[in-house]
């Protein structure tokens, strides 16, 4: 598989009130081109300032990241992002909001019109594109968002755990139309997330980061057939080695992970195997 993406050998540093603090260190992973890549970790880990930098919306204390071999140095216009709090111009329309990047970079209005209905009819917003982001749930809020990212055409969208704002149904949902998505128009994908189900399910990698200052605790490769079941043995395992791993970060004896394992198997959700 062609690289699209290389982190080699990424360190942020913070200088707070004179002290130094790392958030990551020394973190090295590699996206196909095509893939869906996950990242996960213990909270406050560092994993959307990870995005963040591969967005090139902050630099790196140190380390590069590549971009199709070239260095990323700022913002690309290859790259596009989802936000987890929508993210949207409250006095914008929805079609307006997903235009709003295409007008930046001065796409002409025709064409700008085209793409805002095209992305939002695949989102399934198609003739929502009147309506003002107050006048919309919060499912079909991050459908906006989704829409907008996807109508500058990227080849890397990223995703900073777009469906921690909505409820577990809503969230389903648009996990399914996120796969079906990202198959038709075969972009590059990495999300970060806390759910470890969701990471199973969509990622073909996931990248486990360890608590701060974080490292590459673990790459694992998913390679179940879509779509992936939950109840599915291969599923249960791959899911139950990753919250081991994280597990470990967070300090837990093999106690209270026996008891966090159990009570996911009893309550068979997704909402407990979270970090």
């Amino acid at each position: 598989m062609t690289k699209r993406l290389v982190v080699d050998h990424v360190s942020k540093r913070y200088h707070e009130g004179g002290f130094e603090r790392t958030a990551l260190e020394d973190i090295s992973f590699e996206v196909g081109d095509g893939e869906f890549s996950v990242i996960v970790g213990p909270s406050g880990c560092g994993k959307t300032t990870l995005l963040r930098i591969i967005a090139g919306l902050e630099r790196p204390s140190s380390g590069r990241v590549f971009l199709n071999g070239k260095e990323l140095l700022h913002p690309s216009p290859y790259v596009s992002m989802v936000f987890q709090s929508f993210a949207l111009f409250p006095w914008l329309t929805a079609a307006q909001n997903v235009e709003y990047g295409l007008k930046v970079r001065r796409v002409p209005e025709g064409e700008r019109r085209r793409r805002a209905e095209r992305y939002l009819e695949m989102v399934g917003l198609g003739g929502f594109g009147g309506y003002y982001p107050r006048s919309l749930s919060g499912g079909m809020r991050q459908r906006v968002g989704f829409a907008r990212a996807l109508a500058v055409e990227p080849e890397i969208l990223l995703l900073d755990e777009p469906f921690s704002a909505v409820d577990e149904l809503t969230a389903q949902a648009l996990r399914q139309d996120l796969l079906r998505i990202w198959g038709y128009i075969g972009a590059t994908f990495i999300l970060v997330t806390h759910n470890l189900s969701e990471a199973v399910e969509l990622g073909d990698k996931v990248v486990v980061l360890s608590k701060p200052p974080a490292k590459v605790r673990h790459v694992e490769h998913v390679q179940m057939k879509r779509p992936r079941r939950a109840e599915d043995k291969e599923f249960s395992e791959i899911r139950l080695r990753l919250l081991h791993l994280l597990g470990e970060e967070l300090g837990k004896g093999l106690h209270g992970l026996e008891e966090a394992i159990a009570m996911h198997g009893r309550r068979g959700g997704y909402g407990l195997c979270q970090v």
